[in-house]
């Protein structure tokens, strides 16, 4: 019986070793689930409406807020006409709170959860911008000036590829880790805590933190709904967004 060179050895032992820690890089986190109240259990949308006053309905000359439907257990959104979006908010107003959807859009629509919303969409945003050059998990100021908008990765044109974006808190995962972590076409889980005011945000994507951030300044009400929107502009008509499971846990100062 012959054996391996003992050079071949070394080099099959140290690409199972660099494969094992490649493997063990991805920092998901043990979270905390108790505690949750389901707001929406995908049967009804009861304890929700759509505003048709964000600038995204201005398609319809704000008589409509895209469509919105319940199906297969989940809210179901897109444009409906060309250019055309809105938000579907909470009845109730949340303060300090964690929020857990689960998500399985199309590749191109702009979408977003938003956390203190108001009817007019002005919130602070979990950024759902799922498309070529947008983001997942950054923290954006919609209809707050702008500010913050914090991003720590950029989609490239597939949605396996992302590359860096430089911020504070560093993307936690590389870019070739990125498809393991994420699955297109299978419903993901996106969480963001969301405390105090000026509010500190934290964001999650299937349980590894994307973004921490703490604003500098007061910009906004205390309390708001929590709402997931259809961006308007474009023509994305025929193609969705989809969430589910939509849990919410109310934190108590």
């Amino acid at each position: 019986m012959s054996f391996p060179p003992r050079r071949w050895l070394a080099t099959a032992l140290a690409l199972l070793i660099g494969q094992a820690v490649a493997h063990a890089e991805i920092p998901y986190q043990k979270l905390d689930d108790t505690g949750f109240e389901t707001i929406f259990d995908g049967k009804s949308l009861r304890g929700w409406h759509v505003s048709t006053q964000t600038g995204h309905s201005g398609a319809s000359m704000h008589t409509s807020g895209g469509k919105w439907q319940l199906k297969d257990g989940a809210i179901i959104g897109s444009q409906d006409i060309p250019g055309n979006g809105g938000i579907i908010l909470t009845d109730k107003l949340y303060g300090d709170f964690e929020v857990i959807v689960e998500m399985n859009n199309d590749y191109g629509p702009d979408s977003g959860l938003f956390l203190r919303s108001n009817e007019r969409g002005q919130a602070y945003q979990y950024m759902v911008d799922y498309h070529a050059n947008g983001n997942l998990a950054g923290v954006y100021g919609e209809g707050l000036g702008g500010k913050p908008h914090k991003r720590n990765f950029d989609f490239l044109t597939e949605v396996t590829q992302i590359q860096k974006h430089d911020d504070p808190f560093a993307l936690p995962v590389t870019p070739e880790e990125w498809p393991r972590l994420w699955k297109h076409g299978e419903w993901n889980e996106l969480r963001a805590r969301i405390t105090g005011n000026p509010p500190t945000i934290e964001t999650w994507i299937n349980r590894v933190k994307f973004m921490e951030y703490t604003d500098e300044e007061k910009r906004h009400p205390d309390t708001g709904s929590i709402a997931l929107q259809v961006h308007g502009g474009g023509d994305y008509t025929t193609q969705f967004v989809r969430y589910r499971n939509v849990r919410v846990k109310e934190i108590k100062k």
